[in-house]
């Protein structure tokens, strides 16, 4: 591509108000062809809107769109893939019931208005992108039996059916591993030789400097920086995005000697998920469990909260011996825990803010003998728990849904935390959260160990398990393989020990 190539979309002084609150004001941004362009920012930045603005989704208050030099006055999502224009979005939109070649072909069939569905005509059509872009993909297969990473590459091979000339990935590799995600970005650079410009919307700093050839920034709807990536590192788009630096190093605050211990794990097992697992979590300590995907690692931590629970082994909080064959042991037994897919798992997303911060602890707010709600105390609990946790809204009558993922996730921390947990257990804390929203999680996190809490994360992000643990634990094939501590907890050793 030379320099001089004209950019097959332009959008320009782009204005968007919802209800008074402008969501961006006056955003420039252009793709050429067979480029990756990164679009970062905090969580409510802007992004999403900005995305929905191009596929024709929501509707600008002013500014141009313009594909391939032609203006769109009013964009619509027909129109959008008209263009040549597709989204993939982080839940990839796909028919579960469906194979992923009629996944691939379906959407195409519908467009073309015919009524019936021609196996012998649209299976071609499949086989030849899977075989073009030189990918596996059991085309056989039902989509809901699919791994993540086969997902997505459904949904890209149906953009490209469409003949897209602009792909827009939205946190494209949130639940791959790292193999996952070279594997992506091979297939991404198949893409843009065929000349198509990516979208590439991302938290992950580190894949944005890898995989992307130019970097828009955005801060709270407004545009900071178009700048070549070459030109940057992640500490300053991090700053460029939050408006100051980012520590993310190493804060970890000595143990006393004598710290008691708050959970004690001994030989849990769970046939075909993990074996022999023994370990303890000590008051005030950060505790990390790390391991490749399928590693049990979550499995683990679903039967600590009684989700799975263990065949055999035994389980003790604070001394006391318990068995936890379901959530409601587990709560009872003072172990809270947030979920690695908060959006299914963590919220009520209809409801409001208060009422999913109440949501498990409210029999602990009723009197006695009447049983009666203290409504007094709830409302104590919900504006400490809205403003310690600094959860981004109007008011805690706002619907969880209207927030962005990094205010989602506090929500659910402050749910358990509302139940006074004596150990809290996080699955991917900061799964799709931005930097700037990972960073203040993090913090929450050390200041609650630093209360008395247990805290256990279970995570495959090594940088935030050597930014705040204070141990990590390694769990291969269901199995504790390495215990590291003090200097040993650094992110060479915790990647070689995960790969070995």
């Amino acid at each position: 591509m030379s320099e001089s190539e004209a950019p097959v979309l332009e959008v320009s002084d782009i204005v968007k108000t919802f209800g008074g609150v402008r969501a961006l004001a006056g955003v420039s941004l252009s793709l050429k062809p067979g480029t990756v362009h990164c679009l970062a920012g905090e969580n409510g930045c802007g992004k999403s809107t900005l995305i929905k603005i191009i596929s024709g989704v929501e509707r600008p208050d002013s500014g141009r769109i313009v594909v391939a030099g032609t203006e769109h006055d009013r964009m619509t999502p027909s129109g959008a893939m008209d263009a040549g224009i597709q989204v993939i979005y982080q839940d990839f939109s796909l028919f579960g019931n469906l194979t992923a070649a009629e996944n691939i072909v379906l959407t195409g069939e519908v467009a073309a208005h015919r009524a019936l569905y021609s196996r012998r005509r649209a299976r071609p059509a499949a086989e030849r992108i899977v075989r073009e872009l030189g990918i596996k993909l059991d085309l056989e297969e039902d989509v809901e039996r699919l791994s993540v990473a086969d997902k997505q590459l459904t949904a890209i091979c149906r953009a490209l059916v469409h003949d897209a000339r602009i792909l827009i990935m939205d946190e494209p590799t949130t639940a791959l591993t790292r193999t996952e995600v070279q594997r992506l970005f091979a297939v991404v650079r198949q893409l843009t030789e065929r000349g198509v410009a990516l979208l590439f919307v991302s938290h992950k700093l580190d894949e944005v400097l890898q995989v992307a050839q130019t970097v828009t920034i955005l801060r709270n709807g407004s545009h900071v920086l178009t700048a070549p990536a070459a030109e940057l590192d992640g500490a300053s788009i991090g700053r460029y995005m939050t408006g100051h630096d980012i520590d993310e190093s190493r804060q970890v605050v000595r143990l006393p000697a004598d710290a008691s211990a708050v959970l004690e794990v001994r030989d849990l097992t769970l046939p075909g998920a993990y074996r022999d697992v023994s370990f303890t979590l000590h008051r005030g300590e950060i505790l990390g469990l790390t391991g490749l995907l399928g590693s049990g690692r979550s499995e683990i931590a679903e039967s600590l909260f009684g989700v799975l629970p263990a065949r055999s082994g035994t389980i003790t909080v604070d001394g006391q011996d318990c068995t936890i064959r379901s959530i409601d042991d587990a709560v009872a037994a003072g172990i809270g825990y947030v979920p690695e897919d908060r959006l299914t798992q963590g919220l009520f997303m209809d409801a409001s803010i208060a009422d999913n911060i109440i949501a498990s602890s409210l029999d602990a707010y009723r009197r006695r003998p009447s049983r009666l709600l203290d409504r007094r105390r709830i409302a104590e609990t919900i504006t400490s728990l809205f403003g310690r946790l600094r959860i981004k809204a109007p008011n805690v009558s706002s619907p969880v849904r209207s927030l962005s993922g990094g205010n989602a996730q506090r929500v659910v921390l402050a749910k358990w935390l509302a139940t006074k947990p004596k150990v809290l257990i996080l699955n991917g804390p900061t799964v799709g959260v931005d930097v700037g929203s990972k960073s203040e999680i993090l913090q929450i996190l050390r200041q609650e160990a630093a209360d008395g809490r247990g805290v256990l994360i279970v995570s495959d992000d090594v940088p935030e398990l050597v930014a705040v643990c204070h141990r990590v634990l390694v769990i291969r094939q269901g199995q504790v393989v390495q215990e590291l501590e003090g200097d040993g907890v650094d992110l060479e050793t915790i990647q070689r020990t995960m790969a070995a």
